[in-house]
């Protein structure tokens, strides 16, 4: 029996049929993340599912905004937002300056999102329920049952709590802050309360004393007092919750207990659900982390967005990254599920989640055009889509085929756009790219022969794909030389789809404009830009190399390196000073855009989820860096080499590194880290373990750098004793062989600039 089924029946058989109070509930303290719609989307299954059975029911969902900010998350003014700290979130400015508060901006933004999905409980605002008198007879209880609640804490929590202590917090009159606040009287009319400037970290109270009414939204109840409160006041007979708060002498276990003594209503129906986890990581509204709930809803149509969570059994944890090919697999199996309700019906539980997941009615047995195919087809221009699509399905598409077409295909533009492997994105450029300069004589004259092959004729794809082969091989060309030449010139990348159906997919005319051009371009290059700007290629196994496995798995790695010797590097500089407040004035105001719309920190956060790593906790420097800047911070001041460079990275958001030249052993390698792998980083005091999936810099004593320059070891650390340095720089994906040249030949002039010294050696290393 499918999941959400299940428990329905047993509330009924537990109830008896009696109707039914569906509830949940949220603290808007930022943007809701994705993992919210888990208990958003259990609930509503599990009520419909009710429904379903005949019985009368109601579903709520309760925005706790009367609670504190109790947290800052990134994404907002750090200067304009910290005064607000420990304010209910009903009474802090929204960030748009439209909505009536912040509590109120996020939570109309997951409850867009719920609709979207097509979950429409009624929603309920906590400070409401508290200013219109309807909470005043369970705050009285749980007042005057003050000792009782706080017996319950110590023998089912083993929390202990004074004498004095009550179960509520008051809005200051004077500051207009709840989460300082404290109180410890209560006379049967007014509580005696202190708003304390030490209770919390976060806020800071402003000392005032005095005597309140605890009614009519004059404070609120503690969360372990006040869920339950909630549940009586509302009626509420199922809530569920993550899994942590039904842990033994958790918050559902002291919520019971209140229920019982104090409050008398009847514990509601539990359902404890695994976590929904992004890419691995638990989530925090407040701390910003995670992905947005709306989020989820732009990467996914509202009834796959539903599928993803009905098809999980909620004891089970979800996982969910978009990266890569998690998008084209839940289609998959949507469609999987969809063609077993067809042809089974909903006794087939993969097939009821399906149905489960419908919004409105339930679509009758129809074509899907399989995503990863609409993906495909959408980056080969000649391809008529809907007749492709004809074609596959074996006869005219139906309107409600064409409008499901439709969807498939503006969500498929996203997917290719910002999460697709590279291997699975071949949108050919409008322009001819970059990377054609650097295709060789060779390859060049293998183009000139395509376009001799192609000509007046007419190929079939398969025999053309043999002959460009076999073109190649007679002039000397490896299949990856020949191909690449074809794939780098309408592509920008060195791989693609099957070369020969790439070439027929386009208009012939402009393949054969473009090859000719590319040649043109690649000798023109030659003469002029590689002789007198391009930095050269740096063939010397002696002194480093790319890993032949690393060039493989991401084909579009660059590394730049330089050596400068006699430096003088010192704390501080007066002019590095003054060209530093200068450069930032220059910047201009900056916002998130700056960050989230930057290439290269796009590069390096999908870099950092192909290596497994968490770029939230380990941070890419240039997203580090802009961050600060962003959030009306100072860039830490390390020495002049360090601090000469990150402007560099700043500016273009392309990671940078310096060390030691002579506290490394060479050669040094740039590879993936292998198992059991260390290295003992700046600002650590014992080792950490390297994941195998990490790319890092090894010298013959260990690894000196890792994850594109998100940390240094300590032994390499530049210092002023460091009389030499060694420079890196990276990119990767969009990051191409000229943004790592700029970047590389800035670095080592401002490291010149304020700290001296002669540049030995610089360029690119070979592939």
């Amino acid at each position: 029996m499918f999941w959400a089924d299940e428990i329905a029946k047993k509330i009924k058989e537990e109830s008896r049929g009696k109707p039914q109070h569906v509830d949940d509930m949220k603290t808007p303290s930022g943007r809701i993340h994705v993992g919210s719609l888990r208990g958003v989307l259990i609930h509503d299954l599990v009520f419909k599912a009710l429904l379903n059975l005949g019985v009368k029911a109601t579903s709520t969902y309760v925005f706790n905004d009367l609670d504190p900010m109790d947290g800052l998350p990134a994404y907002l003014p750090q200067k304009i937002y910290e005064k607000y700290m420990g304010f209910p979130l009903f009474k802090i400015p929204a960030p748009d300056g439209k909505s009536a508060s912040l509590g109120y901006q996020y939570a109309h933004e997951f409850i867009e999102t719920m609709q979207i999905l097509g979950a429409v409980p009624e929603i309920v605002w906590s400070h409401e329920l508290y200013e219109s008198g309807k909470m005043n007879k369970v705050v009285k209880e749980a007042l005057d049952k003050a000792a009782i609640i706080r017996d319950i804490y110590q023998e089912v929590a083993g929390y202990r709590r004074n004498e004095n202590w009550y179960p509520f917090q008051v809005i200051c009159p004077h500051c207009g802050k709840v989460g300082t606040t404290v109180v410890d009287g209560w006379d049967g009319q007014k509580v005696k309360f202190t708003c304390q400037k030490d209770l919390v970290s976060w806020a800071c109270g402003c000392g005032h004393e005095g005597a309140i009414s605890p009614f009519n939204g004059n404070g609120k109840l503690l969360w372990k007092v006040d869920w339950p409160a909630h549940w009586k006041v509302l009626g509420v007979t199922v809530e569920g919750a993550g899994k942590d708060h039904s842990s033994a002498g958790g918050s559902r276990d002291v919520a019971k207990v209140i229920l019982e003594k104090v409050y008398h209503y009847p514990n509601p129906f539990d359902i404890p659900y695994e976590w929904f986890l992004a890419g691995g990581r638990k989530m925090s509204s407040s701390k910003g982390v995670g992905v947005s709930a709306r989020e989820l809803a732009d990467i996914l149509p509202p009834r796959v967005g539903r599928f993803l969570f009905a098809r999980t059994n909620f004891n089970r944890q979800l996982n969910f990254d978009p990266q890569g090919m998690t998008i084209p697999d839940i289609f998959d199996e949507y469609d999987r599920c969809a063609n077993l309700f067809w042809s089974e019906g909903g006794d087939n539980d993969q097939g009821r989640a399906w149905q489960m997941s419908q919004i409105g009615a339930v679509p009758k047995t129809h074509f899907l055009p399989r995503f990863i195919d609409v993906a495909k087809y959408l980056q080969m221009p000649k391809v008529k889509m809907e007749e492709k699509f004809a074609e596959v399905k074996g006869g005219k598409l139906t309107e409600v085929e064409k409008e499901e077409f439709k969807i498939r295909t503006e969500y498929a533009k996203i997917w290719i756009e910002k999460y697709a492997p590279q291997e699975k994105t071949y949108q050919v450029t409008q322009e001819i790219p970059q990377a054609a300069a650097d295709l060789s004589q060779a390859q060049k004259e293998y183009l000139q022969k395509v376009v001799s092959l192609l000509g007046d004729k007419k190929w079939q794809a398969e025999k053309l794909q043999n002959t460009l082969y076999q073109a190649g091989k007679e002039m000397g060309l490896k299949p990856k030389e020949a191909f690449g030449a074809i794939y780098v010139s309408l592509l920008g990348k060195d791989h693609g789809p099957k070369a020969a159906w790439l070439v027929l997919d386009l208009n012939k005319d402009f393949v054969i404009e473009r090859f000719k051009k590319v040649g043109e371009m690649s000798s023109e290059k030659k003469s002029n830009q590689e002789v007198k700007n391009r930095l050269p290629d740096i063939s010397d196994p002696n002194l480093i190399t790319i890993d032949q496995n690393l060039m493989q798995k991401y084909p579009s790695l660059i590394a730049g390196i330089a050596v400068i010797k006699g430096v003088k590097v010192v704390r501080e500089s007066p002019e590095l000073e003054a060209y530093k407040q200068s450069f930032l004035k220059n910047l201009g105001e900056v916002g998130k855009d700056w960050i989230e719309s930057s290439k290269a920190i796009l590069s390096y956060k999908k870099l950092y989820r192909q290596m497994d790593v968490d770029w939230h906790k380990k941070m890419p420097s240039p997203l580090a860096l802009r961050r600060r800047i962003v959030q009306g911070k100072d860039l830490s001041r390390v020495n002049t080499c360090v601090d000469a460079y990150n402007l560099v990275v700043v500016k273009y958001g392309v990671s940078a590194g310096a060390f030691d030249l002579d506290k490394m052993k060479f050669p040094a390698v740039l590879r993936e880290a292998h198992q059991g792998e260390k290295i003992l980083p700046l600002l650590e005091d014992k080792e950490i373990k390297l994941n195998e999936k990490e790319i890092c810099y090894f010298d013959r004593i260990g690894a000196y750098n890792l994850d594109f320059n998100y940390k240094d070891a300590q032994r390499t650390l530049v210092t002023e004793e460091t009389g030499n340095l060694w420079i890196n720089v990276e990119g990767v994906y969009e990051i191409n062989r000229i943004e790592v040249e700029r970047s590389l030949q800035e670095v080592v002039d401002s490291i010149v600039r304020f700290c001296g010294g002669k540049i030995d050696k610089m360029g690119i290393v070979k592939r």
